[in-house]
């Protein structure tokens, strides 16, 4: 089985060396050059995009959502006539790729950690963690039992509804990656200092999930459906946040080297999701909009800037 990381950053790049380390061979490809010789010296396969030849059984899409459509036409040059694309990716992707590639080819994936990779060197944040993701299928599913047995062989996989398995880890990242980018805190700061706010986010969210039909948003071990409409969420979240006290997101990094972040594909999905519902979510959409304001220099990274999020309620 030919098998492709495509977006050897942090998250591909720790996927694809876990696999390794279960005898699973995968080829890295990204636009890094640097990276790419980097994981070559490493002994791995590694190539540019312009350099990639053949068919893959199973590409796993590990890149930033912006140019997704582009990317997903790309690879379906590169796809084996019953060849499937796993993503990766935070947020709600799938619909997106499967418009190219149709939905029975697309399947979608959570990894139960996060990564950094600056200046070829890979810490894995969460390591707790690190053994765990979750997988679930946009079509039919056809594949899906083969994937969970290859994905076996290297981690602890849940197979599940998709929907929940998204929504389990967006009703956190919404919440936290976004509320770090605009405070510049750490997910510990935040489940103390700023629960409020985080909890609105996060509630907010699982309203959209309940819309979706999701019945249980399990994340670790615990079903935060339930957690996070309970009266006490906001004197367990700081213990429910502890394993991942030091993390700061990566919407914040990218924003603190001058990159656009992603927060429209995750929180700004949780809004556009929630509107083909007829749910509101105006504290979310409130908090991607600051963002962006901070991307363009109309506000600042910094813990008072929380405040704004009410500007518009």
């Amino acid at each position: 089985m030919r098998i492709c990381i495509y977006g050897a950053g942090a998250m591909g790049t720790s996927l694809g060396l876990e696999l390794g380390k279960a005898g699973i061979s995968c080829t890295f490809v990204t636009r890094n050059a640097a990276q790419v010789r980097n994981l070559q010296q490493q002994g791995l396969d590694a190539c540019l995009p312009a350099d990639m030849v053949g068919a893959y059984d199973v590409i796993f899409l590990a890149t930033k959502q912006r140019d997704n459509r582009l990317i997903a036409e790309f690879l379906q040059n590169f796809l084996a006539s019953d060849g499937v694309l796993v993503t990766v990716q935070n947020g709600l992707p799938e619909a997106g790729l499967a418009e190219v590639l149709g939905a029975d080819r697309v399947y979608g994936c959570a990894l139960g950690w996060g990564a950094e990779l600056s200046d070829g060197e890979l810490k894995v944040t969460s390591s707790e963690s690190r053994k765990r993701l979750a997988i679930g299928a946009y079509g039919k599913g056809e594949r899906l039992g083969e994937l969970v047995s290859l994905l076996g062989q290297a981690f602890f996989v849940t197979e599940g509804d998709l929907a929940e398995i998204r929504f389990s880890k967006l009703v956190v990242n919404a919440a936290f990656s976004t509320i770090s980018a605009i405070t510049g805190c750490t997910f510990g700061q935040i489940s103390v200092k700023y629960r409020k706010q985080a909890l609105a986010l996060m509630r907010e969210t699982v309203a959209v999930a309940k819309a979706y039909g999701c019945t249980r948003l399990v994340q670790n071990g615990h079903d935060i459906l339930k957690y996070a409409s309970s009266p006490f969420a906001g004197l367990v979240l700081p213990f429910a946040m502890r394993k991942h006290a030091a993390i700061k997101s990566g919407m914040l990094r990218d924003i603190m080297a001058g990159k656009r972040c992603d927060v429209d594909f995750v929180a700004g999905a949780v809004v556009q999701a929630g509107q083909k519902k007829g749910i509101p979510c105006p504290r979310m959409a409130r908090a991607v909009a600051l963002v962006h304001e901070i991307e363009n220099g109309l506000a600042e990274i910094a813990p008072e800037s929380i405040y704004l999020m009410e500007d518009a309620l």
